[in-house]
C-alpha cells in the first residue's frame, strides 16, 4: 500500500514523524493509502526550505511571478480531468462537481494572473515644497494554510496562488483524509517553473497544526474549518503575532417568498442543499418558507429530493456521492433520527441507503438526501452544522420574521433569497447580517476579484480570503516621503513638528 509523502524543497519527503493515517476510498469504504503525519521536525524542515527560497523569490520581477502563475494556469486546465479524479477517489465527490472546484479555483489563479496592475501603489506629487510621496506592499515572508478536507483543490487555490504572486512563500497543510491534491498541485508548480522552496506541502494532523501555529519563521496564517477550531487558531496564531485569517462554520439559510416560481427556486435549493452531499460551508442547509409559499415549496422539494442520483462519485450520471467517513456518515443519520424524535417531519428519509447498482459500494459511506419539515430554531437539526444532505424547512409568516430568524442565528456566511420582488431584494440585502448574499442564486460565493468571508461565527477576526482582502493580507504597506534638494539649495530644519506648508 503506498504512502503519501510531504513537499518539501521541490520534491516528496517521507519526513521525520513516524505515524500515518489510513486514507479511504468512501464510495468503497476501503482503506487505499497510508499518508505520512508532520512531525515538528517536519515543519521546521518546511520552513526552513520556504525561508531560504523567501531570500531569492521575494526579490524577483512580477514579470517573473505572474509568467509561472500563467503557466500553472494552463496546467490546471490541462490537467483538470486527472486532478478531478484524485479527488473523488479521496473525498467522494462526483468527478463533476470535482472538476467545478477546480474551475472555481483556478479562477484565483487568473486573478493573481493580473496582480501586476493590482499592486500598482499611489504617488503624491509635491505634497508640500520639493516633497513627494509614494508607497508600494511587499510580501510578509514564509506564510501557510490549514485547509479543510471539503474543497480539497479549491480552498488551498484560495491562498497560495495570491501569497506567492505577491512575493511569499507557501507552506499548506491539507486535510489528512484527501491528501494527494494537494501534492499533485505541488507538482504541477515545478513543471510551470516555481522555484523550489516556494510552495511545500506538509501533512499531518494537531501536531502539524500546533507546530505551524507555533512557529516564529511562519508571519501568517490562513485558515478554513469549523467554528472551534478557527477560534483555537485565531487565538493561538495572533497570541504569537502572527496575521490570522480564520474562516469558521455556517448555517446557511434560503428565504423563499410566496412571489417565487417554486420549481426554479426547489431545483436551485435542492442543488445548493444536496451537491458535494451537503460538505461545504456555502451548502444550503435550512430553507425558509414564507407564508403561501410553504406547502408548495415542501412538495416540489421533496420530489427533487427523491430524484437525485447517488452512487460513487465517477459513475456517470452520479449526482451526489457518499459521505468522507464513515463516522461522518453516522453522525447524519443520527442527526436525521433525533429530528424526527424532536417533533420535525421526516419528509424524505435517506437514512439507510444502498447503492444496489454498484456491488462494490457496499460498505461505502453513503447516505441519501433527507427532507425536514416543520423545523424550529430549538431543535438540533437547526442549531447544529450538519455538514451532510440534510434541508431542513423552517415555516414563518413573513419577510421580515425570515430576516430576523437569520440575524439570531450565531451564524453569517451565506444566504440566500428567491423572489421576483425588487423592493423585498433590496430590502433583504439591506437588513440581513450575513457576509454573502445570494438574490435567486443559492451558493454566492463571489467571484475571484471580490472577497470571500462572513459575518459572526462565520469569520473570526476580520480577515476575509481572495480577492483585494487576499493581497491585503499576504503584504504589508510602506509609505516613502521623499525630498531631493538642489546641490546648492540650504533647506533649514525646524524642531516644531511638521506639516505639509
Amino acid at each position: 500500500m503506498k504512502t503519501i509523502q510531504h513537499w518539501i524543497n521541490g520534491s516528496p519527503a517521507p519526513g521525520a514523524g513516524p505515524e500515518t493515517a489510513p486514507v479511504f476510498n468512501p464510495a468503497t469504504g476501503q482503506e487505499q493509502a497510508q499518508v505520512a503525519l508532520a512531525s515538528r521536525a517536519d515543519v521546521d524542515a518546511a520552513v526552513a526550505a520556504a525561508a531560504q527560497a523567501f531570500e531569492t523569490w521575494s526579490e524577483s520581477s512580477l514579470t517573473q511571478r505572474t509568467q509561472v502563475m500563467f503557466a500553472f494556469r494552463q496546467l490546471l486546465v490541462e490537467h483538470e480531468e486527472e486532478l478531478g479524479r484524485i479527488i473523488s477517489a479521496e473525498h467522494g465527490k462526483t468527478v463533476d462537481d470535482a472538476r467545478g472546484e477546480i474551475t472555481r479555483g483556478r479562477e484565483v489563479v487568473e486573478f493573481a494572473c493580473g496582480l501586476g496592475d493590482v499592486l500598482k501603489g499611489s504617488f503624491s506629487d509635491q505634497v508640500s515644497r520639493g516633497v513627494d510621496v509614494h508607497d508600494f506592499r511587499q510580501p510578509l515572508g514564509v506564510v501557510a494554510g490549514i485547509t479543510p478536507f471539503n474543497f480539497p483543490a479549491m480552498v488551498p487555490l484560495w491562498m497560495h496562488p495570491i501569497a506567492i504572486a505577491t512575493g511569499n512563500t507557501f507552506i499548506l497543510k491539507p486535510s489528512e483524509r484527501d491528501p494527494s491534491a494537494a501534492n499533485f498541485v505541488a507538482e504541477l508548480y515545478k513543471k510551470a517553473g516555481l522555484p523550489d522552496g516556494v510552495f511545500n506541502v506538509v501533512h499531518g494532523g494537531k501536531e502539524a497544526v500546533d507546530a505551524i501555529l507555533g512557529h516564529s519563521g511562519i508571519e501568517a496564517v490562513s485558515f478554513v474549518g469549523s467554528t472551534p477550531i478557527a477560534k483555537y487558531v485565531h487565538e493561538t496564531a495572533t497570541s504569537r503575532g502572527k496575521r490570522v485569517q480564520a474562516l469558521g462554520g455556517a448555517k446557511n439559510h434560503a428565504v423563499v417568498l410566496p412571489d417565487a416560481d417554486l420549481e426554479f427556486a426547489a431545483n436551485h435549493i435542492t442543488a445548493g442543499a444536496y451537491g458535494s452531499a451537503g460538505e461545504r460551508c456555502m451548502a444550503v442547509s435550512v430553507a425558509v418558507a414564507v407564508g403561501a409559499a410553504a406547502d408548495g415549496l415542501v412538495e416540489v422539494l421533496e420530489r427533487k429530493a427523491r430524484e437525485v442520483k447517488v452512487g460513487p462519485g465517477d459513475a456517470p450520471g452520479t449526482e451526489m456521492g457518499p459521505l468522507i467517513t464513515r463516522t461522518a456518515q453516522e453522525r447524519v443519520e443520527d442527526a436525521v433520527g433525533t429530528a424526527a424524535t424532536q417533533g420535525a417531519t421526516v419528509v424524505v428519509d435517506g437514512r439507510g441507503l444502498k447503492i444496489d447498482d454498484h456491488p462494490e459500494c457496499a460498505d461505502g459511506f453513503f447516505t441519501g438526501p433527507s427532507l425536514l419539515d416543520h423545523v424550529t430554531t430549538e431543535m438540533d437539526s437547526y442549531q447544529e452544522e450538519l455538514f451532510g444532505p440534510v434541508l431542513a424547512v423552517v415555516r414563518v409568516d413573513t419577510l421580515d420574521e425570515a430576516i430576523a430568524l437569520i440575524n439570531s442565528n450565531p451564524y453569517g456566511n451565506g444566504t440566500a433569497l428567491f423572489t421576483a420582488s425588487g423592493e423585498a431584494a433590496r430590502r433583504f440585502q439591506r437588513n440581513v447580517k450575513v457576509g454573502m448574499i445570494g438574490v435567486n442564486v443559492p451558493v454566492p460565493v463571489p467571484m475571484s476579484y471580490y472577497s470571500f468571508g462572513g459575518w459572526k461565527d462565520s469569520l473570526i477576526g476580520d480577515s476575509p480570503i481572495h480577492g483585494p482582502e487576499g493581497i491585503r493580507f499576504y503584504t504589508r504597506p510602506k509609505v516613502v516621503t521623499t525630498r531631493w534638494p538642489q546641490p546648492a539649495q540650504q533647506v533649514s530644519a525646524g524642531f516644531n513638528f511638521p506639516t505639509s506648508s
